[in-house]
């Protein structure tokens, strides 16, 4: 177990913003995977408020160049990655001069969300995918935080199924307590399709709200860790009545001994179903 391979898949990562319930499980639970052994690969959004310099980012030049069509139009996807040196640990952006050039997160100064956030969530999850692929990593375990991740299950689950790569992964989905109130563009269930993707998967995204959105990422997962102490009422109700390992809330000083421990009791299921 201790050669798992997990990539974590993370909607904020301090100190490339500001410190936060999920920022800090963004960047110190890789470092405590990765300290017990595990080969990690992190990733998160480019957004227009990181400081390239200071935090001394640049281009892998190779593992950019593809373009990503989302509504019929294509969208050129730059990678850059950055190291936190005292964690011995890297970080890939997924990055797009139209999607990211916000110099907030995923909603303006007065807390309105950006009209664009469906076609974000859509062009991060399907790079970070696409990256990986160019990587040639097969990760054991894919552990989403965030809600802008939660595209990530479906697309493995409908549209890599049959890669190499991904075929024997585990998904993880982190729930937290990031809810958006208006729900994402009407189109959205459209937008995201891909081959693979069929209307019967995405017909819980009519009204692409945040619990729609949520309840479909859980459904498709193989396992649930609650990240915050209180989350939305109806989806914790929900993900009590799924047959599924969930992990619940654990304190800073608990998460990273129990996540480690939660990996290996869903890669253990693997072996046996193996």
């Amino acid at each position: 177990m201790k050669q798992a391979k997990i990539l974590f898949i993370s909607q904020e990562i301090t100190p490339y913003l500001p410190e936060s319930e999920m920022s800090k499980i963004g960047r110190y639970l890789p470092q405590g995977i990765q300290e017990k052994g595990r080969e990690i690969r992190t990733f998160m959004p480019k957004y227009g408020s990181i400081n390239e310099r200071r935090n001394q980012l640049h281009e892998v030049i190779r593992l950019s160049g593809m373009n990503l069509i989302i509504d019929d139009t294509d969208h050129p996807l730059i990678i850059k990655v950055a190291s936190i040196q005292s964690a011995r640990m890297q970080v890939y952006f997924i990055d797009n001069e139209d999607y990211f050039h916000y110099k907030s997160v995923l909603a303006d100064e007065n807390g309105d969300s950006f009209q664009d956030n469906d076609e974000r969530a859509i062009f991060f999850a399907r790079g970070v995918l696409e990256t990986v692929r160019k990587l040639r990593w097969s990760p054991d375990v894919v552990h989403c935080h965030g809600w802008i991740t939660a595209l990530v299950p479906l697309y493995l689950k409908r549209s890599f199924v049959d890669d190499p790569l991904y075929n024997n992964s585990k998904i993880v989905y982190s729930v937290y307590n990031d809810d958006f109130n208006k729900p994402l563009d009407k189109d959205f269930k459209v937008k995201l399709k891909i081959d693979g993707i069929k209307d019967d998967d995405v017909t819980g995204l009519t009204t692409p709200s945040f619990e729609n959105l949520t309840k479909m990422a859980i459904e498709l997962s193989d396992a649930v860790i609650i990240g915050s102490n209180e989350i939305n009422k109806s989806i914790h109700k929900y993900i009590n009545s799924l047959k599924k390992p969930v992990l619940e809330y654990k304190p800073e000083e608990e998460y990273i001994d129990a996540y480690s421990d939660f990996y290996d009791e869903i890669l253990m299921q693997k072996v046996n179903e193996d």
